[in-house]
């Protein structure tokens, strides 16, 4: 089983790339509105998460399974757009998104 702690960090570096990419690179552009709402719902997940984990919760791996797919489809929007917040939020995505894979003992899709 993957290592709470590391998921965690993953899920707080994730959380907060997130909310940097919504509210710095996407609002008040009506031409980024699906980055900014994957951001968004990715973040809030995201802070889900770390939670559980921080808490060694027996539910973390579901939460996780979650997170992973969140992180997924915000890591695969975020990669389309050239803003570096933006590619710095895809990268958080996908080692948040394979560290959550872990915990909940899945694999890629």
């Amino acid at each position: 089983m993957a290592n709470y702690t590391e998921c965690r960090d993953a899920c707080l570096t994730c959380a907060e790339a997130c909310e940097t990419c919504a509210y710095d690179c996407c609002a008040g552009q009506p031409e980024m509105e699906r980055c900014l709402r994957t951001c968004m719902d990715c973040a809030t997940i995201c802070w889900a998460a770390a939670t559980v984990c921080a808490r060694g919760s027996e539910m973390a791996p579901e939460i996780c399974r979650a997170c992973a797919a969140a992180c997924e489809m915000c890591g695969e929007e975020c990669s389309r757009h050239a803003d570096e917040r933006c590619q710095n939020c895809a990268a958080s995505c996908r080692i948040c998104a394979e560290q959550c894979r872990a915990m909940a003992g899945t694999t890629s899709v």
